[in-house]
């Protein structure tokens, strides 16, 4: 198979970036999607001069999610692969968060999944080996004190997994989600100094997974929701 097309949504975050910079390594040509309108440094050259970058796209928008994969279709003639690592993260209870959240992280979490895959649809079902590949989470699995308003998103990243797996599994297009617990991001060693980061998942490790996923490889993995939780 000539090189993969693979787009990644929330590409300029600590995930997207890892797992960009390894598609690229792989061989893969890249569309870089973000809400951002700025991405981090070395990212574009690390994915070769001709990846798409595609900043301050809001994927919670529907029209702007058909907008972006419409470039992609443009630039590269189809897709094999979308990776839909664009979301959020708030740790609030329930008593004295702010309801808004809840919305918040609905939009940026599941609509921005649902509408990136509704618009990649058609061409992934034109690639021979068409995968979408989601993030949920393992704190969505059984849900923590303050983890109510993100657990609820991510269980709908994992239904969404599920059922769009049903609906594309005779179109040879595989869904699937990897679910880590705490991922090693400089933000979560900020926000928790004393925990034991050898224990949490690595971005590169997580990666790996996801590009497994992405690959013709995992033809016979659909509907799964698979847990990547270092030591957790």
């Amino acid at each position: 198979m000539s090189p993969r097309i693979i787009a990644v949504t929330g590409a300029f975050g600590v995930l997207g970036e890892v797992v960009a910079t390894a598609a690229a390594l792989q061989g893969a040509r890249l569309a870089l999607i973000d809400h951002s309108m700025v991405p981090p440094d070395g990212l574009v050259e690390a994915c070769g001069v001709d990846a798409l970058v595609l900043t301050g796209v809001d994927l919670a928008d529907p029209v702007a999610a058909q907008t972006a994969m419409a470039a992609v279709k443009s630039r590269f003639g189809r897709l094999d692969a979308l990776i839909n690592i664009a979301g959020g993260f708030r740790w609030q209870t329930l008593a004295e968060g702010d309801p808004a959240v809840w919305d918040l992280l609905y939009a940026t979490n599941v609509k921005t999944a649902a509408n990136a895959s509704r618009a990649a649809i058609d061409l992934l079902k034109a690639s021979p080996a068409g995968r979408i590949i989601n993030i949920g989470a393992a704190g969505a699995v059984k849900a923590g004190a303050g983890m109510g308003a993100y657990a609820a998103a991510k269980a709908g990243v994992h239904r969404l997994t599920e059922s769009l797996a049903e609906e594309l599994k005779a179109e040879g297009v595989t869904v699937n989600a990897v679910l880590p617990s705490i991922i090693d991001t400089p933000v979560n060693r900020a926000d928790m100094p004393d925990a034991d980061f050898a224990a949490w998942v690595a971005p590169a490790d997580l990666a790996a997974v996801i590009l497994f996923l992405a690959s013709p490889e995992a033809r016979a993995v659909t509907g799964a929701l698979i847990p990547v939780t270092g030591r957790v």
